[in-house]
């Protein structure tokens, strides 16, 4: 064992490790919980998976998965192999070895960053908390979280045990990608910043088990800044693609072949596309908790903040535009019959967290359209957020339904969409996402916006 471990705690511990003796508890059984849990199974080691979502845990519990690219064939093997328990009952976080959190971190109404979930699910693991246990917070957060936050109510709930001495702290971002099938949680280099040396060591050894590389950083702060910076960088390009975007369109340039053509550049350029918003848990939200550390140390933070602003503007540019082409064939928004095609966040997921379709939909509404949608990953949707919608199911694309629709939005382009079918039957089609670009039959009633 390295030098830098030096406790018998740590080293006891350390040697779990390495044997594969150790427990894994993940706390948070969603698009990040379940595929690490898929890594660290598959690598051999016993997982207990915590979840305050009863429902959740009794799927789990049955072999069935919630998560479109989590089959649940996989999880049957886990329960199969006694590699695998769900559970809803948090007094058993004292039988993990090591307890990755994986919970929420969203903003609050003033667009500040909500550690709710991070705060409970602390004072759950300092209630069992015990000497030999290794804490790592996966949660996308600002940089100091896990030494400010999460560390004292560790200190303050846990009977006196004191951190690097008696158990241990790390920070590692996750970073899944779902929808994408050339990457899984295995596969992606970890980086992983601890709150001390023998922190540090002992998460690197647990995840050198399950990952394709771990990358130790200098401190959890650093690992943090890092999960910071990774969706900032693409929040700002996405926002210069979207505000040319609005540009070109008064142009008459087709942004989506201005990128293709720029990105045959083998060096200095990397493509980004344009679109009705920003989704998913990540990518709208990180941003503001930069803007909102800038502020806390005296600083504005402007050039993240105009992408934030540049982004949170595109919803409403779309609707605009949709108008426009709805005027030009002599129909108002309001009765109008209008179906949104994608409600999830992003191309073949189920996971609809901060789709800007939601807020696509809530202007309509604002605007008196007839509003239905279909998206074959997202079956029913409701008030979600700051968006009060009524409930509503996902209609069949069919011909007789595109008939029946004054105009068809493309806010997500799933693969399982017909475009064809799509493009001949409606009577207007607005395309926030060029999916139709190779369509043939119908291309007279397609606009881009």
């Amino acid at each position: 064992m390295a030098d830098a471990v030096a406790t018998a705690v740590a080293a006891e511990l350390f040697e779990k490790i390495r044997t594969k003796s150790a427990v894994v508890g993940v706390v948070g059984l969603g698009y990040v919980g379940l595929p690490l849990i898929n890594a660290f199974t598959t690598a051999g080691l016993r997982c207990l998976g915590f979840d305050v979502d009863w429902a959740k845990v009794q799927s789990l519990k049955e072999g069935i998965s919630y998560i479109r690219h989590m089959e649940s064939a996989t999880i049957q093997g886990w329960l199969e192999r006694d590699l695998f328990e769900p559970t809803a009952d948090m007094s058993r976080l004292s039988e993990a070895d090591a307890v990755l959190i994986c919970v929420p971190t969203p903003l609050n109404d003033s667009r500040d960053p909500d550690l709710t979930y991070i705060q409970v699910t602390g004072r759950s693991i300092a209630a069992t908390l015990r000497p030999g246990q290794l804490i790592v917070l996966e949660s996308t957060t600002y940089p100091t979280t896990t030494r400010d936050v999460l560390i004292p109510i560790l200190e303050q709930n846990s009977a006196g045990l004191r951190c690097g001495v008696d158990y241990f702290v790390a920070y590692s971002p996750e970073r899944e990608d779902p929808g994408n099938p050339n990457f899984t949680a295995a596969s992606i280099p970890k980086v992983v910043g601890g709150a001390d040396a023998e922190s540090l060591e002992l998460a690197c050894a647990l995840y050198g088990h399950a990952i394709v590389q771990v990358v130790p950083v200098s401190s959890a702060e650093v690992a943090e800044a890092c999960k910071i910076l990774e969706n900032t960088y693409r929040c700002v390009n996405i926002a210069l693609v979207n505000e040319l975007k609005v540009l070109f369109d008064r142009m008459g340039i087709d942004i989506w072949e201005v990128v293709n053509a720029a990105k045959t550049k083998p060096f200095g350029f990397q493509a980004f596309y344009p679109g009705p918003g920003l989704g998913g848990h990540c990518i709208p939200i990180d941003p503001f908790y930069l803007s909102w550390l800038a502020r806390r140390h005296g600083m504005s933070a402007r050039f993240i903040e105009l992408a934030g602003e540049v982004n949170t503007r595109m919803p409403r540019y779309v609707i605009d535009r949709l108008a426009e082409f709805l005027n030009d064939v002599g129909k108002p928004i309001r009765g109008s019959r209008i179906a949104i095609l994608g409600m999830a966040y992003k191309k073949d997921v189920d996971d609809p967290r901060e789709s800007p379709s939601f807020e696509l939909a809530d202007l309509l509404l604002k605007r008196g359209a007839e509003l239905s949608y279909s998206d074959p990953h997202i079956p029913v949707v409701s008030a979600s957020g700051h968006h009060s919608l009524p409930e509503m199911v996902s209609q069949q694309l069919t011909a007789e339904y595109l008939r029946g629709q004054d105009c068809v939005l493309i806010a997500t382009d799933h693969t399982a969409f017909d475009y064809e079918l799509i493009a001949k039957y409606s009577r207007l089609v607005v395309d926030t996402r060029n999916a139709t670009k190779g369509v043939l039959e119908g291309r007279e009633k397609i606009r881009r916006a």
